[in-house]
């Protein structure tokens, strides 16, 4: 096989490692509190300082490998989540596992929009979709596999080897990375904006922060509002100071170009339903049904089988139809089957539960092989690794926007009806609030031109002829 064929195993490769160890960890918490003699309640420490330091890194991770190469900034990348990975595997203590979590978060944040930017930058046009393909199934395979192993690992092994079964991988990520992946690299890259750093990384950090707090109990409610307010206005900031500086770390002038807007904004719409589906799936299964966590993790394993499928048939489906066509009829279907979640009930045969989480985890993933790639049809060689941060940016937000709304949503209902204790009857009007959300994609994607990312989507003057708007 060819080291250009090669790159979007490699780099999804990483990029899977990656978020199954965002989500990899929730389950373990117990055992962990246990082991590291502290309360649960303050292990979720673990989890935030993790996110925040995602969302405080995203934005340099394009000046970086401009100024660096995308070949040396990505195989650091992998090392340091390798070895912070290691050094939350040996914590004695909470500090020192915090202090781990802070270092991958970090290399996390390099390690998504760097790789996909190797894949722009190398990837002919006509080969995107097929190369972007492998970039989608990470983050919706992590969510989903997250879970269940940490569920499995805890129960018949050490919880420390959460974190281990990283090094095997991040050493031959590291090996393949140095062996087939360009060092890609601007020649001219200005100096830092330190300033723009400053602003988005305290903005960022904020508003992710805050979200992920929305709905929980474990800050007073003033605290969470008061974190996302200091959020929006640092972004504020930020954006104000963006107008008059050329070089500012973020390009918001990026929003100009109408397919990067569709995918980005009207992303941000689509993608919440990745970001609620793992946390309500396991609501549903494990309080609302009163299966384990490894039971309910094996059920939505499913939804990875048709991701799978999707990688296949992604590429002809696109090129047959067009990005706006499948844009507009995939967020239909995927926000109505999402809705179709909310009917889920105990006595619900299980094979009609599965049936509908494959097919949901198809059109799911179609949705997002399109946004990833529709993205970066019409950006300038000079301004992709802008693009791919400022993308990033926006999915993390869309992750955390979905969980938010999940958690509160949630609460809401059980809060009007008065329920005790989680059940089913509160978690499943989520699903269909959240699915209708998801169709606002549509004031985004309906605007479009017909012929939208057709210079890579491959698809023929004479099909467009065909199928007009």
């Amino acid at each position: 096989m060819s080291a250009r064929r090669l790159l979007p195993f490699i780099i999804g490769g990483a990029l899977f490692m990656q978020t199954l160890d965002a989500t990899v960890i929730a389950n373990a918490l117990p055992t962990m509190a246990r082991s590291l003699a502290v309360e649960p309640l303050s292990l979720s420490l673990a989890i935030t300082s993790y996110i925040i330091s995602t969302a405080v890194f995203l934005p340099i991770s394009g000046w970086m490998a401009d100024r660096f190469g995308a070949r040396t900034v990505f195989a650091a990348a992998i090392a340091m989540f390798a070895a912070s990975s290691l050094l939350c595997g040996i914590a004695r203590n909470l500090p020192e596992l915090i202090g781990g979590r802070v270092l991958q978060g970090a290399a996390g944040a390099l390690m998504t929009p760097v790789g996909r930017l190797v894949l722009l930058r190398t990837v002919p046009k006509a080969e995107l979709v097929r190369a972007m393909s492998y970039l989608t199934m990470p983050a919706l395979l992590g969510p989903v596999l997250g879970p269940p192993l940490g569920g499995f690992i805890v129960t018949y092994s050490s919880w420390r080897w959460i974190f281990y079964i990283n090094l095997p991988i991040g050493i031959l990520g590291v090996v393949l990375t140095r062996l087939y992946v360009p060092n890609i690299r601007e020649t001219d890259t200005g100096p830092l904006d330190r300033r723009g750093f400053v602003l988005t990384g305290l903005g960022l950090a904020g508003l992710v922060y805050g979200l992920d707090n929305l709905g929980k109990s474990l800050l007073p409610l003033p605290v969470v509002l008061a974190m996302l307010a200091g959020g929006v206005a640092c972004l504020a900031l930020y954006a104000r100071h963006a107008r008059t500086r050329p070089d500012a770390i973020v390009d918001l002038k990026l929003l100009r170009e109408p397919t990067f807007l569709a995918a980005t904004a009207g992303g941000l719409f689509s993608r919440l339903a990745i970001g609620a589906s793992p946390f309500l799936l396991a609501l549903l299964f494990q309080l609302g049904f009163g299966m384990s966590a490894f039971a309910a993790g094996l059920m939505t394993f499913v939804s990875a089988a048709g991701a799978l499928v999707m990688k296949t048939t992604a590429p002809p489906l696109i090129g047959f139809f067009g990005f706006r066509r499948i844009l507009i009829a995939n967020t239909l279907i995927t926000g109505l089957i999402f809705m179709g979640y909310a009917l889920f009930r105990s006595d619900t045969p299980q094979a009609i539960i599965l049936a509908t989480l494959l097919v949901g985890g198809f059109f799911r993933s179609l949705q997002f092989t399109s946004l990833n790639t529709l993205a970066f049809a019409d950006i300038g060689p000079s301004l992709m690794s802008r693009a791919s941060s400022l993308a990033s940016i926006g999915q993390q937000l869309a992750r955390s926007f979905g969980v938010a709304l999940a958690a509160i949503l949630v609460q809401l209902v059980q809060t009007s009806r008065g329920s005790a204790a989680l059940t089913a009857a509160d978690i499943t009007p989520a699903f269909a609030v959240i699915g209708a959300v998801s169709m606002l994609s549509l004031l985004f994607f309906l605007p479009l031109a017909a012929d939208a990312g057709d210079s890579i989507s491959g698809r023929p003057a004479s099909i467009l002829r065909r199928n007009p708007p």
